[in-house]
């Protein structure tokens, strides 16, 4: 806005590049036929998997059903419910339509549960559901996984049809139970499923042991698109093992970087100064002002005259998430007049890509265990760019402390929030003045080892080659 603040807003767009079907069917919503219609995505468009987008805006709805698909996550609870039906019951028959003969369904989260109703209404047997269902899990605690009244949603025709007797004996659920987790009941529905990363496993294992019929949790660690997201001339550097150029690329793609940093923010940033990225989803828990907790010691980093440190934030909360706002724009007032640091929006792909390549350092500070996996470290590593980051996630399963990464120690989880950030805080201001900020600028022969480390240990760990293989071997066979 024209004080410079954030403020996020649904904007309605029209994607030129999306096929329309001419496929539009009917769903019953609050017993009501609401009409959706498909478009597709062509994997060559942009190099993806086939895409098919639902929509009810269309004008052979009232207004309020063309509603229903306007903002992702409505936080009006029956939309929310609404569009859980389109994308589960309107995906199923949408594919039976176009006679694709699915063998396995994967509802990534819970948000797909309709499905497993549409399924029963099909074969009339739990069992041969379970045959055809995989699911993954991302949220690692009860409270954030979805939870509604079993009245609302039989209401709302959640459950395709099935009275709340058969929903109750099919779904696990006793007469006592007023709602319905979408989570533990598409756990009980799949013949596996998995968490996105071996920490997350245990977490998840932990969070629903003590409940019946569920299936199987395994891990299947997330992964990024190395051919999509690499810089090619720092991989050319870096294979051919020139120290120098790697060193030149990466200044250059900096400088890259900071040309949008002065044209967002008037700050004119020095390619030559170690410069700390944190970048991603804005959300609570990921705390991206940790390191401006103890302000003292963060103010000393970034106005060090003889080893400076340039820090740029850039993220996208969601626009009807007031405490990330609140947040992202607590972080533009608090560092306004300090010189080397800035705060970025429109964080979108090419945004990522450019602070994924222009950074020296990737900040990962989640509070732990809340982060599933996280991927934009991957992406990252994969260009020249050191992880210091809290042991969570997928970080663990790539770390060598000092070699590829920097971590922190973890802290007890005994303690409360207020002193576990405190405490994270402190750790990860310890790494950067102790072993970061004198490796860049004393030492520059190990940064550029512990560069080349990342680049070389993140794959084909951590490359989305590995992921694609692990799902198809281990969920859909």
């Amino acid at each position: 806005d024209q004080d410079g603040m954030m403020k996020p807003y649904f904007i309605r767009k029209n994607y030129s590049f999306l096929k329309d079907t001419g496929i539009i069917f009917p769903v019953a919503i609050h017993n009501t036929r609401v009409l959706v219609k498909a478009y597709y995505l062509h994997p060559e468009t942009f190099g993806t998997a086939p895409i098919f987008l639902l929509t009810t805006d269309i004008p052979e709805n009232d207004y309020l059903s063309r509603t229903i698909t306007h903002k992702l996550y409505d936080s009006n609870e029956p939309a929310r419910i609404a569009q859980s039906i389109i994308l589960g019951i309107g995906g199923a028959t949408l594919i039976d339509i176009m006679g694709l003969g699915v063998d396995v369904y994967h509802m990534n989260e819970g948000h797909a549960l309709p499905l497993v109703y549409y399924l029963y209404s099909k074969f009339r047997n739990k069992e041969e559901v379970k045959k055809r269902v995989v699911f993954t899990t991302h949220t690692p605690e009860k409270a954030g996984n979805e939870e509604h009244s079993l009245k609302l949603l039989e209401e709302m025709s959640f459950f395709h049809g099935l009275s709340l007797d058969q929903v109750r004996e099919i779904s696990g659920i006793t007469k006592e139970d007023k709602s319905l987790n979408y989570t533990l009941t598409a756990l009980r529905f799949a013949k596996i499923s998995n968490a996105v990363s071996k920490i997350h496993r245990e977490t998840s294992r932990e969070m629903w042991k003590d409940n019946h019929s569920i299936s199987d949790i395994i891990s299947i660690t997330n992964a990024q698109n190395k051919k999509y997201w690499v810089d090619c001339k720092l991989e050319n550097a870096f294979k051919n093992n020139d120290d120098a150029k790697l060193l030149k690329r990466k200044r250059q793609l900096k400088k890259e970087l900071f040309q949008v940093v002065a044209d967002q923010t008037g700050k004119l940033l020095d390619p030559d100064v170690l410069t700390i990225v944190w970048a991603r989803r804005f959300a609570g828990y990921k705390r991206a002002d940790l390191i401006t907790r103890n302000y003292d010691r963060f103010l000393d980093l970034v106005t060090s005259i003889n080893e400076p440190v340039q820090v740029i934030w850039a993220g996208k909360p969601y626009p009807e998430d007031h405490g990330s706002i609140e947040l992202f724009n607590h972080l533009i007032k608090l560092t306004e007049h300090l010189p080397r640091c800035a705060v970025l929006t429109g964080y979108e792909l090419k945004l990522s890509a450019l602070l994924k390549r222009g950074s020296d350092v990737w900040l990962n500070n989640p509070r732990y265990p809340r982060e599933a996996s996280g991927t934009s470290g991957m992406t990252a590593a994969m260009n020249g760019s050191i992880n210091v980051s809290i042991a969570d996630g997928w970080m663990p399963e790539f770390a060598k402390n000092g070699e590829n990464c920097f971590m922190a120690p973890s802290t007890d989880l005994s303690l409360s929030y207020e002193e576990q950030d405190r405490q994270d805080a402190q750790n990860i201001l310890n790494i950067l003045e102790e072993k970061v900020i004198p490796t860049y600028y004393r030492d520059k022969k190990r940064w550029v080892e512990i560069m080349k480390n990342a680049m070389r240990d993140v794959v084909p760990e951590f490359n989305s080659d590995r992921m694609a293989i692990e799902y198809y071997e281990k969920m859909y066979c």
